[in-house]
């Protein structure tokens, strides 16, 4: 069972920035698809960006531009930083892992950006 512990999450003013990581527990990045995704009050868990095996990264088309994906394989950790944030970002953030081992998540980061 594949662990996934988020933090960085916080309180940052608009136009601030603010950089989540994902650590797993296991090796995995390159068997498994990494994510974020983000879910705000009373609205559906929304994808935010990805990182291939191979370590493309794709971006929810509104975020691109202002959100990254990276990753650090010797520390299992994905990071997403996000520079100029808008309230509209505040919401919980969620790290994904997909592919052959199995889809986990983890227990979510809280982003909250004030105007």
């Amino acid at each position: 069972q594949v662990q996934l512990v988020e933090s960085g999450g916080g309180l940052v003013q608009a136009g601030g920035s603010l950089r989540l990581s994902c650590v797993a527990s296991e090796s995995i990045f390159s068997i498994n698809v990494m994510a974020w995704y983000r879910q705000a009050p009373g609205k559906q868990r929304e994808f935010v960006a990805l990182l291939t095996t191979g370590g493309s990264a794709n971006y929810a088309d509104s975020l691109r531009g202002r959100f990254t994906i990276s990753r650090d394989n010797a520390k299992n950790t994905v990071y997403l930083q996000m520079n100029n944030l808008k309230p509209e970002d505040t919401a919980v953030y969620y790290c994904n892992t997909a592919g052959p081992i199995g889809t986990y998540w983890g227990q979510g980061t809280q982003v909250t950006v004030s105007s």
